[in-house]
């Protein structure tokens, strides 16, 4: 009796340390997938293409298109696969517009975070005057989407780290963004080819990154201040230039809440996994 009373108990510590190890895997640092990532896959296959993604072990998205679906068929299409939307995004134009249908569609599709991924502006031209446009929109949509439940945030793509006066063009535009109604996704790709040092815009700003876009770049790839890279140049967690480690190291310090990958290679679903075995070495 104390035989099977001593391997029962074994085996049950076993599963408790099954569980904690997932729950701290999947629990503690949830990585999700900006469904961007896979916009070519899913052109063919989108079930078969999000279920090859939830089997990696993903279970959070960031996305917002419906691919055709009606919104209802979508969600339930997503709840039976287990993820769960996190945020959606927004077009820079919509800000200025009656914003109830994207509050309808963030939370049919249960998102709490609305993101911008773009500030128009001609050309290459953006400086001062594109900041002041974009934190009076940021601001004014911010607390709509904020009396209805909802974050805004908003998504650098290097144009905005142009210097300027004793900063960047970035630092002014927190500056003029109000905290209630704003905050940001920090893209550690896109910073570091808009010149700019991922780690730093954390340690400097840790309260204004809610969200996070994992993705590395590959090795001797020149910055610029466009907003442009060749897509090519996205590699495997680890293997480029951004340094994730440390990144993942500097965010725990943060307000960052929710991790997405988003590799736009065309090598994406043969680089995803090992992105994510990468990161599940870091814990």
């Amino acid at each position: 009796m104390l035989k099977i009373k001593t391997i029962l108990m074994k085996k049950l510590m076993l599963s408790i340390a099954i569980v904690c190890s997932t729950v701290f895997f999947a629990g503690a640092q949830e990585i999700g997938l900006q469904l961007y990532s896979i916009r070519n896959e899913v052109k063919t296959d989108l079930k078969g293409s999000l279920e090859k993604v939830r089997k990696m072990g993903i279970r959070e998205l960031e996305g917002g298109e419906l691919y055709g679906m009606d919104i209802l068929s979508y969600k339930k299409m997503l709840d039976q696969m287990g993820y769960k939307m996190v945020s959606i995004g927004v077009d820079y134009m919509e800000l200025d517009k009656d914003l109830s249908p994207v509050i309808q569609k963030a939370k049919t599709l249960g998102a709490t975070y609305v993101v911008c991924f773009w500030i128009n502006h001609n050309g290459d031209a953006f400086g001062m005057k594109e900041v002041e446009e974009a934190a009076a929109k940021f601001n004014r949509a911010g607390k709509i989407l904020k009396e209805n439940g909802l974050q805004l945030c908003y998504h650098p793509h290097g144009f905005e780290f142009r210097p300027y006066g004793n900063g960047t063009l970035f630092d002014r535009l927190v500056e003029q963004t109000n905290p209630l109604y704003i905050n940001y996704e920090l893209d550690v790709y896109w910073a570091k080819q808009g010149c700019a040092d991922p780690i730093a815009l954390l340690k400097k700003y840790p309260e204004r990154f809610l969200l996070m876009h994992l993705k590395d770049r590959e090795h001797g790839t020149a910055c610029n201040d466009t907003g442009r890279a060749d897509e090519e140049t996205n590699v495997v967690l680890g293997k480029g230039d951004v340094n994730i480690k440390a990144v993942m190291k500097a965010a725990k310090k943060t307000s960052v809440k929710h991790y997405f990958i988003e590799d736009e290679s065309t090598r994406v679903m043969a680089q995803l996994p090992l992105s994510l075995q990468f990161l599940k070495s870091l814990r």
